[in-house]
């Protein structure tokens, strides 16, 4: 578990689809225009995949619940990519919980943990065409764009950050 002044981040499981909470947040047009949605079993299958990559890899995605209320919120974390070899962090919030620095926040302790407990040397961050908020974000952590390239069938922009050019979080 990760906890930052406003936010805990816990390992997303199977169990999750349970409380429907994930099928929700990929339900809202704006984010789904982004990141795609899920029926319940589809749902089932990704935390699946989300669980197996904990187990395998030791990180996965998080849910992101905020400290205050413990309602979930969203979800950030790091997945691994074998058709790029790389590691790529991505944050999703409910759009009743964004621009409050939420994504910045999270990731932020998704950048330490990764940089830190797990010794990553580089962390990516793809972003759809057209995702502005997320680009923002992503510049607002010190990423600079990689490359273009298509992921899940779409173009995206590939940013990247190595862990010595990670800028010191007091700089936000």
């Amino acid at each position: 578990m990760i906890t930052t002044e406003r936010l805990r981040l816990r390992p997303l499981t199977e169990t999750d689809v349970n409380v429907d909470w994930w099928v929700r947040l990929h339900a809202d047009e704006e984010v789904k225009r982004f990141v795609g949605g899920y029926t319940r079993e589809q749902a089932a299958a990704r935390l699946r995949d989300i669980q197996q990559q904990w187990t395998q890899r030791g990180h996965g995605l998080c849910a992101v619940t905020l400290r205050s209320t413990g309602e979930t919120i969203g979800r950030c974390g790091l997945h691994w990519w074998e058709d790029f070899g790389e590691t790529e962090i991505g944050w999703t919030f409910a759009r009743a919980h964004w621009g409050q620095g939420y994504a910045t926040e999270a990731a932020q302790a998704v950048l330490a943990w990764g940089f830190g407990a797990l010794e990553l040397t580089q962390i990516t961050a793809m972003i759809h065409h057209g995702n502005t908020a997320s680009s923002a974000v992503a510049r607002r952590l010190g990423f600079t764009p990689l490359r273009e390239d298509s992921v899940l069938n779409r173009p995206c922009t590939v940013y990247a950050l190595a862990r010595d050019d990670r800028p010191s979080p007091d700089r936000h």
